[in-house]
């Protein structure tokens, strides 16, 4: 795989050209993001065959964008798909579509599709598949899955009757589109007149929320659940801000029962960073406010933002 070669930028940056609504990189070319399409014939489409990820530009610099690249790179190999462009041409891709929209705040997504298949091809196995792997990227206006101004006073969450489709059907550390299970537990979430919702693994042991990791405050120590859910990287900041606080924390099997009984509850996603929960259920968290540890990590999650930490300045020039 060769690296991206950079586009003739005249006819991309065309004046005419209206970038207002993000950027996209669509059949090797910018173009802006109401106009990324993808044709309905692909697996990644008719099959969820497609794997993706999502990293955040915040102030003009993508935050810990080397992890994303990693996990998605791992996400393509374990689907036995293959990108186009190497791990350096990828980059430059993402640089591009936040560069040519013009944003400081945006979300940027990297999605590979298994792509149209031979119309002569008589097999169905994706090993054999014969046709091109589809990369499309774009970078859109930041989203955020919690807006701030319920960050600050914490969401309702519910434990969905829903499960989470088994770790052995559908491996949850390849980032998917596989969200039957997570729509279902939506639907709970609205029928309940909540907010989010987590769901159980098939073992009974907490898994994830639909787009999000969760954590649980346990006797102070800050825990993630062992398995079944998707290895965040903002999960992974979590954990290693933890560290620099000098707070207890942990990674192990969390039991129904423990989640409900916990100190302190949060989500956390690169759409939205540390979220709090102010109830579970029918139970009031630190008598309904946001609690003191989910507090500081989240002001210390933004805070490390601010100085820079894990950032990639964006290449406006790209």
């Amino acid at each position: 795989m060769a690296a991206l070669e950079k586009p003739d930028l005249d006819p991309t940056l065309n004046v005419a050209t209206d970038w207002s609504k993000g950027a996209a990189w669509v059949d090797g070319a910018f173009v802006p993001a109401k106009e990324a399409k993808l044709s309905v014939f692909d697996w990644g489409f008719t099959r969820s065959d497609v794997t993706y990820d999502v990293v955040h530009v915040w102030q003009g610099s993508f935050f810990r964008l080397d992890d994303h690249l990693d996990r998605f790179t791992n996400s393509v190999k374990g689907l036995r798909m293959e990108l186009p462009v190497d791990r350096e041409g990828l980059a430059a891709i993402l640089h591009g579509c936040v560069a040519r929209a013009g944003l400081q705040d945006s979300y940027v997504a990297m999605v590979l599709t298994r792509g149209l298949p031979d119309p002569s091809w008589p097999k169905r196995l994706p090993s054999r598949f014969k046709g091109r792997n589809n990369l499309i990227c774009y970078a859109i206006p930041f989203v955020w899955i919690m807006k701030p101004e319920v960050q600050e006073t914490g969401a309702h969450m519910i434990v969905a009757q829903s499960e989470r489709i088994s770790p052995s059907a559908v491996d949850p550390t390849i980032k998917n589109y596989h969200w039957g299970d997570f729509t279902n537990a939506l639907f709970e979430v609205e029928d309940a007149g909540a907010d989010y919702a987590v769901l159980l693994g098939p073992d009974g042991c907490i898994a994830e929320c639909p787009g999000s990791n969760v954590f649980a405050v346990l006797d102070g120590v800050v825990t993630s659940p062992g398995h079944g859910a998707l290895e965040g990287v903002t999960r992974k900041a979590v954990h290693e801000l933890c560290d620099l606080m000098r707070l207890p924390n942990q990674v192990r099997d969390i039991s129904k029962q423990e989640f409900l009984d916990a100190d302190e509850i949060f989500m956390a996603s690169t759409a939205g960073g540390v979220m709090p929960i102010r109830r579970i259920d029918d139970r009031i968290l630190s008598n309904g406010v946001p609690g003191p540890i989910s507090r500081a990590i989240h002001a210390e999650y933004w805070k490390k933002h601010e100085e820079g930490w894990k950032a990639t300045p964006v290449d406006y020039t790209a």
